[in-house]
């Protein structure tokens, strides 16, 4: 099986190529990403557990999901797929805001991504997918925002970036 594409992008977002993922986080390049937030009719948001065997930050707690567009594909389409292929539900989903990031790991792979922050409202319970997720649960975002200062090692590098500077945007939608 042939692994997995990532596109790369200028600063503007611009496609610029196509690299497998793994190369791409090992030489830091910038590439396109999408991380989707799901919120519940009491204002909760849904957290996943990264599964334990990923090849970066295993198990800690992030975003209801995120990913990589595939070529040809909108954010939308990806973050729609992405949320079924990982928590086993699909929800009508907005577009939030974009912003860039770089985060370098322990094991010396590099998250250097355009992220679109994806919105989305869905009340039940996802059936997870347990190659990707170790657990989930609801939490309200002045707790989620209150546990990261508290527990910062608990949560991955892109969410505690996203909830830091978009905390409000969250909020309001």
């Amino acid at each position: 099986m042939e692994e997995e594409k990532v596109i790369l992008v200028d600063e503007n977002d611009k496609q610029i190529g196509l690299m497998p993922k793994m190369e791409a986080h090992e030489k830091g390049l910038l590439h396109r990403a999408f991380s989707v937030f799901i919120l519940n009719d009491k204002n909760e948001l849904m957290l996943q557990q990264r599964a334990l065997h990923k090849y970066h930050s295993p198990g800690l707690w992030t975003n209801t999901c995120c990913s990589h567009q595939r070529d040809g594909e909108s954010n939308l389409e990806a973050g729609k797929r992405r949320l079924f292929e990982e928590m086993g539900f699909t929800a009508p989903l907005k577009e939030l805001v974009s912003f860039i990031y770089k985060a370098p790991f322990d094991n010396g792979l590099t998250e250097h991504e355009y992220d679109y922050v994806l919105m989305g409202r869905y009340d039940e319970d996802p059936v997870i997918n347990p190659e990707e997720v170790a657990s989930w649960k609801w939490m309200p975002l002045d707790e989620v925002k209150d546990d990261i200062e508290a527990n910062p090692d608990l949560y991955t590098a892109w969410f505690k970036i996203i909830f830091s500077r978009f905390y409000k945007h969250l909020e309001q939608f």
